[in-house]
């Protein structure tokens, strides 16, 4: 099967199969999915730090996706042509944001291994080695 644009749908079906993975609403009804009580994706309401330059008007399609460091991090939002950005308020904060309006900016596979990551970064240490170990590549040890 080739490859495909990444789709809204693809976010909720990835994270949604994440192991002990449990999807709560947030206040105003934003999808929120959480490993042991911790979020690893998280559907951002709209807020005044990602607006539309020229509008002003809030972006109501931003999701929050977790990652492992500030490197990989710099990796995802230091390319201008990147789908993936951050704000001020998220200086320090590890995640990234991506407007699902850009999500076909990337593949599906890049799309699901990014929220796996996010998963690994949040889920305990055990339940990521067992993930780990149940996915990893043939001829890996």
């Amino acid at each position: 099967m080739t490859d495909r644009p990444a789709r809204l749908s693809d976010v909720h079906e990835t994270a949604a199969g994440m192991p002990f993975a449990r999807r709560i609403e947030g206040p105003k009804g934003n999808p929120i999915y959480q490993v042991g009580g911790k979020s690893f994706v998280f559907f951002r309401t709209p807020q005044p730090d990602a607006a539309d330059p020229d509008t002003g008007e809030r972006y109501a399609d931003v999701i929050m996706i977790w990652v492992e460091s500030e490197s990989d991090k710099l990796a995802l939002v230091q390319d201008p042509d990147s789908p993936f950005f951050t704000t001020d308020r998220f200086d320090g904060h590890p995640s990234v944001l991506v407007r699902a309006s850009r999500l076909a900016d990337v593949s599906r596979t890049e799309l699901a291994e990014l929220i796996q990551d996010a998963w690994l970064s949040r889920a305990s240490k055990r339940r990521a080695a067992e993930w780990l170990s149940a996915h990893r590549p043939d001829g890996c040890d």
